[in-house]
């Protein structure tokens, strides 16, 4: 499946990153022929660039081995979560990041010790939180005053004592899509810090027999291209754990500014991995050395900037429309059940023809899906070249929050997933089947009326 003979291309609308063609003109990933990929495999097909996802992660290291700080990298695993993925990240040195029962059963079925995981949520059930609780998480983010209670008892019952974070909203307004904003005042998520609730939270915990308060931690959005967000949340940040510090006499030691690192889908402009970094490391020595305190460990939990651009959907091109001065639809085998992205908050894709990737645009084509729903579209107005039957189009940066947020409607199965790295695919999630989709049905007893 690999070509000794390639060129890096980009056409049409800039791609997240350059592109590999080989000599059929056909696109390359990890060295592999996507067009054999999607003959082998089938479509819709999410195939990872796993050298990309391995060098994105040793460059987050990089930065902070560089800065000399005492720092731990957690995967943001509801980005996309499976056993090799986090198989994948934990042997790149990365702790992972759960946010339900699922996700920790995953890990923990992957082989990644329960003392590299970190139980996150705003409404964790009891099962979720004595679940990790027995298995022995590394950690556990607080996120209400309701569950630090029934934390509290959770681990009284248990016996054991618990390292938790607390997690504040610091009021900070990141500049994204404001469904995905998360640290402002208004938020579901975390202990306001305006309103004294991070403070008493602190509080409660100096007096809790069994909850060890290490640490503080906020996370104010996705993809965020502007580090003054996490510069302004780091200076609030310390001002809380000094609190908690030299008031409370908590045993701090850990800062987590979250992720929500901005990536490339079309053409924004997103800064390097060591811009934000560095700044967000900057701001943590000056807000901990004027109020002479050590700097902490800092913790950061990246996962679309780890997933999403290594991540490239393939799907077969079916039906097309012209509807003459308004618009050319095309319509492909996926949709809005392997990707809602645009669906839900107007996600923007570059797209090309896998079969013959350096093809200059002809027109312009808005992707649609086939579900039996007017807002399945995929991609609006992408310039391509006019589509054939049999076309395979290439969807980039759609590894992360696409699979994991695939559903079912109308009962579509969800699709495989293949690495690809060195010329080699392996299938890491097979493809459903119309069987699968109906082996946790129950028939009515009788059918009879």
């Amino acid at each position: 499946m690999r070509s000794e003979e390639q060129t890096a291309v980009m056409v049409g609308s800039e791609p997240p990153q350059a592109i590999q063609v080989d000599e059929q003109h056909h696109l390359q990933i990890g060295g592999c022929d996507t067009v054999e990929l999607a003959e082998a495999y089938g479509t819709p097909l999410i195939v990872y660039d796993e050298q990309l996802i391995r060098s994105t992660i040793r460059a987050f290291h990089e930065v902070f081995l560089r800065e000399r700080v005492p720092y731990q990298i957690s995967y943001a695993s509801k980005a996309f979560c499976t056993l090799a993925m986090c198989q994948l990240v934990h042997a790149e040195g990365c702790g992972i990041d759960v946010v339900s029962g699922g996700e920790l059963f995953t890990a923990l079925e992957s082989g990644v010790p329960a003392s590299a995981i970190h139980l996150h949520g705003n409404n964790k059930t009891p099962e979720e939180l004595r679940f990790a609780v027995d298995a022995g998480v590394g950690a556990i983010i607080v996120d209400n005053f309701i569950e630090l209670a029934l934390l509290q008892d959770i681990a009284a019952e248990s016996e054991r004592e618990v390292d938790v974070l607390i997690r504040v909203a610091p009021g900070v307004e990141a500049h994204t899509h404001e469904f995905i904003a998360t640290g402002g005042q208004d938020s579901k998520f975390g202990f306001d810090l305006a309103s004294d609730q991070a403070h008493a939270a602190l509080r409660q915990l100096a007096d809790a027999e069994n909850l060890r308060c290490i640490g503080l931690h906020s996370h104010i959005g996705s993809q965020i291209f502007d580090a003054d967000g996490f510069v302004v949340a780091v200076e609030r940040l310390a001002e809380l754990y000094e609190y908690g510090l030299d008031r409370l006499n908590l045993p701090l030691s850990v800062l987590n500014v979250g992720g929500g690192f901005g990536i490339r889908y079309t053409s924004e402009d997103a800064p390097a991995v060591s811009e934000t970094l560095s700044a967000i490391i900057a701001a943590a020595r000056e807000a901990f050395t004027k109020r002479h305190m050590e700097l902490p460990v800092l913790w950061i939990e990246p996962g679309r900037s780890i997933a999403g651009p290594a991540g490239t959907t393939l799907y077969r091109v079916g039906s097309q429309k012209r509807i003459p001065g308004i618009r050319n639809y095309l319509a492909v085998d996926g949709g809005m059940t392997d990707n809602p992205r645009l669906a839900l908050y107007g996600a923007k894709y570059h797209a090309l023809y896998a079969n013959r990737a350096d093809a200059e645009p002809e027109d312009t084509w808005s992707v649609a899906g086939k579900c039996c729903e007017s807002g399945d579209m995929l991609i609006w107005d992408a310039a391509l070249p006019n589509p054939k039957p049999g076309d395979i189009l290439a969807v980039f940066a759609t590894g992360a929050y696409n699979y994991s947020m695939a559903s079912h409607y109308n009962r579509i199965p969800n699709p495989a997933v293949v690495f690809a790295s060195n010329g080699k695919a392996q299938v890491v999630v097979a493809r459903e089947t119309w069987a699968d989709l109906i082996r946790r049905d129950k028939p009515l007893a009788t059918a009879q009326a």
